[in-house]
């Protein structure tokens, strides 16, 4: 066998993947085109589908990091590399068991960037006062408007669910800081704001009325995770290496990857199939054919939701049609988990009527379908049996 390269299983920093010697796909175009426009932009994906890494790309960008583009499809028209004050705020880490720990999280995200744009303003006390006159300050001692990337804005209001009454105290507190991106929009020279769920997006982004919501669009369904083309242009000699090592032919090879970890859409347009990153990474790093995207374990937060639903798990084995603005809308007090459930990878879309304006949601690969009766159906039986007993 030839030797085996570095894969970023893992690894969401783009910078050490670049300075590492690992594979990496270029997404580099979507960067740029995103660039291009000064607006707040929003994206929704599901856990392990790469959006901490492609924000990770956008804050090398933005901090003119040119080293690390070299080669990238951006190098080639990119002529300005400007080192803007980057605010990238990470909700993957932090305490959000009551509101009091909440905001001790939220503050010390905001202390660092204090430490360097200078002493806090004794005026502003709030998070999101606090916010705003970073921004100011970044400006004003850089020259620069500011850069504000946000990982998993929900996951708060995740982590909340089943307390309605806390729920709505983050959802408060966030609203009030993200209305600073508006507010502010004077010291702000782009923004971008990720999450798994779109259900809250309209009531705590509402003052934000030039946010553009990316999550359906066509131009950005490949914005993560990997396309057909993107797997046989980067990962030629990870299929050679696995049809040799499962005695199968490179054509095969691709068929079975395809068949387990393929077929995800995010768009109307169901012409681009999407794969799994996390897990093709891991079935080239094992040369099998495993199942690895559930070993992450079901969202506690969607196992609150199957068990308060009468949701007929069977109904998942066929397609399922639904109307675009539940898919799009969707709330948190909401009691039907089909949204949530295409929200957080489970389930994808398959078709759109645009006649009906409708989207038809199903299984998108092996791998799902078999962890699925793995992984959920478990949680639908104990809580059936909780309601019969």
């Amino acid at each position: 066998m030839s030797e085996r390269r570095n894969l970023p299983i893992g690894i969401q920093t783009f910078e050490k993947i670049r300075t590492g010697n690992y594979v990496y796909v270029d997404k580099t175009q979507f960067v740029e085109k995103l660039a291009r426009y000064k607006c707040p932009y929003f994206l929704s994906r599901p856990r392990r589908f790469g959006k901490s890494l492609f924000l990770s790309t956008l804050k090398s960008y933005y901090e003119g990091r040119k080293d690390l583009f070299d080669g990238l499809s951006i190098s080639k028209t990119e002529t300005q590399w400007k080192k803007y004050p980057v605010f990238y705020l990470d909700f993957n880490v932090g305490d959000f068991t009551d509101e009091e720990n909440f905001r001790k999280s939220l503050g010390i995200k905001l202390d660092q960037y204090e430490k360097i744009y200078g002493v806090r303003n004794p005026n502003a006390t709030s998070p999101a006062d606090r916010f705003s006159s970073l921004l100011q300050q970044a400006h004003e001692q850089t020259g620069l408007q500011a850069v504000i990337l946000v990982d998993e804005y929900d996951k708060p209001l995740l982590n909340a669910v089943g307390n309605e009454e806390l729920v709505d105290t983050f959802r408060k507190i966030l609203k009030s800081f993200y209305g600073i991106i508006k507010g502010e929009d004077a010291h702000i020279q782009f923004a971008f704001i990720t999450g798994v769920t779109r259900f809250d997006k309209v009531s705590i982004f509402s003052d934000l009325n030039n946010l553009r919501d990316i999550s359906l669009s066509e131009d950005f369904s490949a914005i993560c995770g990997i396309s057909q083309a993107e797997l046989e242009a980067n990962f030629v000699p990870e299929i050679e290496l696995m049809a040799e090592k499962n005695e199968i032919t490179k054509e095969e090879c691709i068929a079975e990857l395809k068949k387990n970890y393929d077929g995800y859409h995010f768009s109307k347009d169901t012409k681009t199939d999407i794969y799994n990153p996390f897990s093709l990474l891991n079935a080239f790093a094992d040369l099998d054919f495993g199942s690895y995207w559930f070993s992450t374990g079901t969202p506690t937060f969607l196992t609150k939701m199957i068990r308060n639903s009468d949701f007929d798990y069977k109904s998942l084995e066929d397609d399922i049609e639904i109307g675009s603005r539940t898919l799009e809308n969707y709330r948190l007090t909401a009691t039907d988990p089909l949204p949530m459930l295409y929200q957080t990878g489970y389930i994808t879309i398959k078709a759109y009527d645009k006649d009906f304006r409708a989207f038809t949601l199903g299984l998108p690969n092996e791998e799902v379908k078999f962890g699925l009766y793995e992984n959920l159906i478990p949680l639908y039986a104990s809580s059936f049996l909780k309601k019969h007993r």
